[in-house]
């Protein structure tokens, strides 16, 4: 994606909002006389050229508030709210705080910054007041988020001089602190992985806390779908089921960003019934919000190539920023982040150098910081506190601060390009708006099929309520995993019940005969040593992770972490890590040891990694024969191997340099939806010129490609992939240009010299063949499903794969496989089937509704990757497969 970024001239929103920046600053700009948000924007109402790349420009009206009586609670919780200035509650708190007084589960589903966390921790502490003997269990998704509500929690309980004790018990709590904690503590303030691996193993130390447990509070639960959801699921029934134990029935407290089903969503998690506070409760007030699509201008129509979405968020977010307006700025990767952090410097910090050279000699600290994982804890607490002081006017991050993480009221957040899901735009917009002022969200679309079919369709984000939160607790992988660990932590009762298997004995009887439980006359037991939690991730599909370490003097710095799949593709020998916008060479990557040393080098280009995947086994749980093909999902065999790397130059993004990787594969067992064509539509197909046969290679294939193989010593021409990667053998002039016919004469002798050939890694070869239109039709329609499907499954478009094949190894015909990327499945393959249809057509509309030519990276594929008559055969094809036409 970075690397296909056109930096061709100066962007067009630079230009107009210079303009607008000029016509009433330029007379003195030293002495700091900024435009104001509302200046700005009427700056742009009022010129014409940006606004004709504007989408759609959403006025959100300011919402006054709306207050309710606070419910009846103790006498010293009504005093630390009001020393807070806390004297009256808004409607959805009020109603949140009464029902979990009530005893009910309670999930609230309102925007960013409504005051959910009032709505858990007002009855927490009421309860603990009124029994010190109870206590609460909060959990995060991420250690800052936990760090941050902990100081917020005990501002409370120091308002009211409350004899209560939170503490944060995490990966990072010393252990010296940690066994006063597990006594004294009345809250404990946690994450999943914790709670999965640090404390339910070890739940004889908490016997106090489990034995008293009345209250387990959740916060930003939509964050908990996917295989993540899905292991912390089975996680909450190994707590729930140790609570049992020890006599105690918690109630719970789920906090969630706007989603289409948080009721089913929590008592999935849950597995309990719940009571919603949604956004039609919310009362909070909200000062006016601009909220503007805007896609850039097109570079080339023709091959349908827009400005870049990097560059031009680059510098809308620097034209806020010189105007003191404080701004977040998201990116869809970190190494997005880090190149937008280093552009913004470059040209925010280059003009506050200059403007500082006439009034002081004295360098000015970079107001403009990054924020993303990888970041050591002390570096964000840092960020953060900047940010809320003021002292740090611009932050370019990840999703990691869609979070609640207390960073203050932003006044502009600029979003590059869709974040994946209507929830995250909503929660990234939601981040700039002060109660009482104007602020701006602007969203930049990208190049990619499912931004541009954002701004064909803005309705599809701005008409359409948010998607559905999709999880699998009952993943046969997922769950029999965790049923080794609740047997190492308690052992399993003949007819007990997991989740919703009313009787888990079938599993139970599978991982005893597999030699991991020992079964006594009515009890399964662990027979292993160690707890099996520390080889279970629940958000990685490996428990592996690879240290990043710098060589640069006596003292090694550890800069952060990254797991084993991703350290393959990031962290590799001679590879590019950039870290808070400093650039890292990696001298070398010690696979068996699980770390990357890196030294720092002042370099003008990044890299990037190449990957080949091949599908091996598929094995179908459900199918469907209709319209002349099969559908299906089920379960997917897929080996990965990163190749080699480019060297890409910083702004021109051009190539500069190639290189190998020499690491192992990796195996993926997941689940996928399947195409396969009947023979009756192949043969319509072949017919229509749609595809190309299958080619008949001639009666001495076999030897010639044999030759071929043993003269490139079994690597890829190309790249050099080699061991470990399946090898193609390709046709240099392709095999159809000698017109063989079996049986009428012997031109494939011509054909197949081996002269003629080429072993090229499947990624290479699909490249040579791109201009071949038996690819394109398949390639077209793959391109488009892989990029338009995380539209439906609220999932990144990096959670799924697409693989077609005119002549698939596997099924011997064209066939189209849609794979997820973790491990065992989550449920997006089973809801592709089951939206088969809807998927197709918003399919057919994004490539119809395409204003380029031949086809480009917004539809069917970027121009030099696909044949010439890609978008015509790729529509052509969907229409047949739809029905549309015969």
């Amino acid at each position: 994606m970075l690397a296909q970024e056109n930096a061709v001239g100066e962007c067009n929103i630079l230009r107009t909002m210079r303009h607008t920046s000029r016509l009433q600053n330029a007379q003195d700009r030293l002495k700091s006389e900024h435009m104001s948000v509302d200046q700005l924007l009427s700056g742009l109402r009022l010129n014409t050229d940006f606004m004709q790349q504007v989408v759609a420009w959403e006025r959100l009206r300011p919402r006054r508030a709306k207050y309710a009586p606070l419910p009846p609670v103790a006498p010293i919780v009504r005093r630390a709210l009001a020393q807070n200035d806390m004297t009256q509650i808004f409607t959805h708190q009020a109603a949140a705080i009464q029902a979990v007084l009530a005893g009910e589960n309670v999930i609230i589903a309102t925007g960013t910054a409504s005051g959910k966390t009032l709505c858990y921790t007002v009855p927490v502490l009421h309860r603990l007041v009124e029994n010190p003997r109870a206590r609460a269990l909060f959990l995060f998704p991420t250690k800052a988020l936990a760090q941050d509500q902990l100081a917020a929690l005990n501002a409370l309980i120091a308002a009211g001089e409350m004899a209560i004790e939170a503490n944060v018990y995490d990966g990072d709590t010393p252990r010296g602190k940690r066994s006063n904690i597990r006594k004294h503590s009345q809250i404990i303030l946690s994450n999943p992985d914790m709670l999965h691996a640090g404390i339910l193993p070890y739940h004889t130390g908490w016997r106090d806390i489990f034995a008293n447990l009345a209250y387990i509070v959740i916060d930003e639960v939509h964050t908990y779908r996917g295989v993540f959801g899905s292991h912390v699921a089975n996680v909450l029934r190994r707590l729930r089921r140790i609570c049992n134990f020890y006599g105690s029935d918690p109630q719970f407290i789920c906090c969630s960003a706007t989603i289409a089903n948080p009721q089913e969503h929590a008592q999935k998690l849950c597995n309990a019934p719940f009571t919603v506070v949604d956004e039609t409760q919310n009362g909070a007030p909200q000062g006016l919000k601009h909220f503007i699509l805007y896609n850039p201008p097109m570079i080339d129509v023709q091959l349908g190539l827009r400005q870049s979405v990097i560059l031009t968020a680059m510098e809308a977010a620097s034209v806020f920023l010189q105007n003191e307006v404080q701004t977040v700025v998201f990116a869809r990767s970190r190494q997005a982040v880090e190149l937008l952090l280093g552009y913004l410097r470059d040209t925010v910090d280059s003009e506050q150098v200059a403007n500082s050279a006439l009034m002081s000699s004295t360098q000015p600290k970079s107001k403009i910081a990054g924020y993303r994982g990888g970041y050591l804890p002390l570096e964000r607490r840092e960020i953060e506190r900047g940010l809320r002081a003021g002292e740090i006017r611009g932050v370019v991050a990840t999703n990691a601060l869609e979070l609640g993480v207390d960073i203050g009221a932003l006044d502009a957040a600029v979003l590059c390009g869709y974040p994946g899901s209507i929830a995250s735009v909503w929660q990234q917009v939601g981040r700039a708006g002060r109660r009482d002022s104007t602020s701006v969200a602007l969203m930049i679309a990208g190049n990619a099929p499912l931004d541009q079919y954002i701004c064909k369709h803005p309705r599809w984000l701005l008409g359409t309520s948010a998607e559905n939160a999709l999880t699998n607790p009952d993943n046969l992988q997922i769950t029999t995993n965790h049923l080794l660990c609740a047997a190492y932590e308690l052992p399993f009762e003949r007819n007990e019940a997991w989740g919703e298997w009313d009787d888990a004995e079938e599993l139970l009887e599978y991982l005893t005969a597999a030699g991991q439980l020992h079964q006594t006359r009515n009890r399964y037991h662990w027979i292993g040593e160690e707890t099996p939690t520390r080889q279970i991730s629940l958000r990685t599909d490996g428990v592996d992770n690879v240290v990043i370490q710098t060589r640069d003097d006596a003292r090694p710095q550890v800069l952060g972490e990254v797991d084993l799949h991703r350290a393959a593709v990031t962290v590799y020998d001679d590879a590019i890590y950039t870290h808070r916008g400093q650039t890292y060479l990696v001298d070398d990557f010690d696979y068996d040891g699980r770390i990357a040393h890196v030294r720092s080098v002042d370099v003008d280009y990044y890299t990037t990694a190449s990957v080949g995947s091949e599908i091996r086994q598929l094995a179908a749980a459900h199918e469907e024969q209709r319209d002349g093909m099969l559908r299906a999902h089920g379960d997917v065999l897929v080996v990965t191997k990163a190749t080699t790397f480019r060297k890409v130059r910083r702004y021109t993004h051009e190539t500069v340099g190639m290189g190998v990787i020499d690491l192992p594969e990796w195996e993926l067992d997941t689940t996928g939806y399947w195409l396969v064509f009947g023979e009756a539509l192949a043969e319509q197909l072949y017919e229509q010129g749609i595809l190309l046969r299958p080619n008949d290679y001639g009666p001495n294939w076999s030897t010639q490609r044999q030759k071929a193989l043993e003269r490139d010593k079994y690597k890829c021409r190309n790249c050099g992939a080699g061991e470990g990667t399946i090898l193609h053998v390709h046709h240099i002039r392709p095999f159809r240009e000698y017109g063989y016919q079996r049986g009428e004469n012997d031109n494939y002798l011509r054909a197949n010299r081996v002269e003629n050939l080429a072993t090229l890694c499947p990624k290479c070869h699909r490249q040579a063949e791109m201009s071949v239109q038996q690819r394109s039709a398949m390639g077209g329609l793959a391109y488009v499903l892989r990029n338009l499907a995380p539209l439906f499954l609220m999932c990144d478009s990096g959670d799924i794969q697409v693989v077609a094949n005119s002549r698939d190894p596997l099924t011997q015909a064209p066939t189209i496989v849609i794979y997820e990327r973790a491990a065992a499945g989550v449920g997006f393959s089973e809801k592709l089937f089951e939206i088969h249809d809807m998927l197709l057509l918003a399919a057919a509309e994004l490539v119809r509704d395409c204003n380029c030519v031949d086809g480009c990276p917004a539809c069917v594929g970027p121009p030099g990757e696909i044949g010439a008559d890609t978008k015509a055969v790729t529509l052509q094809m969907l229409q047949i497969l739809r029905g549309e036409i015969g």
